[in-house]
């Protein structure tokens, strides 16, 4: 058994008001010094047998079509040790 983890996060061009919004209440909590959030969405999924590299292709066609908007977010997939 396999477990593969998608990140997905915000293209660095589209806003991200939910990432603003826990920047804006980290120094009210007393957590200074930090200069962006950027808030996004992992998916931890496991697959039967090996990570091959056909297993990970199907998994970036799944991460395209359910589980990234591709116009406005990126995703970057992974294979935990």
């Amino acid at each position: 058994m396999a477990r593969v983890v998608v990140d997905v996060m915000p293209k660095p061009e589209i806003l991200d008001p939910q990432g603003k919004a826990v920047q804006g209440a980290l120094p009210r909590l007393g957590f200074t010094g930090v200069v962006e959030v950027r808030q996004g969405k992992r998916f931890e999924i496991e697959l039967e047998g090996e990570a091959t590299a056909e297993r990970l292709d199907d998994v970036r066609r799944m991460a395209e079509t359910l589980l990234s908007n591709p116009v406005i977010e990126d995703f970057e997939v992974r294979v935990l040790p």
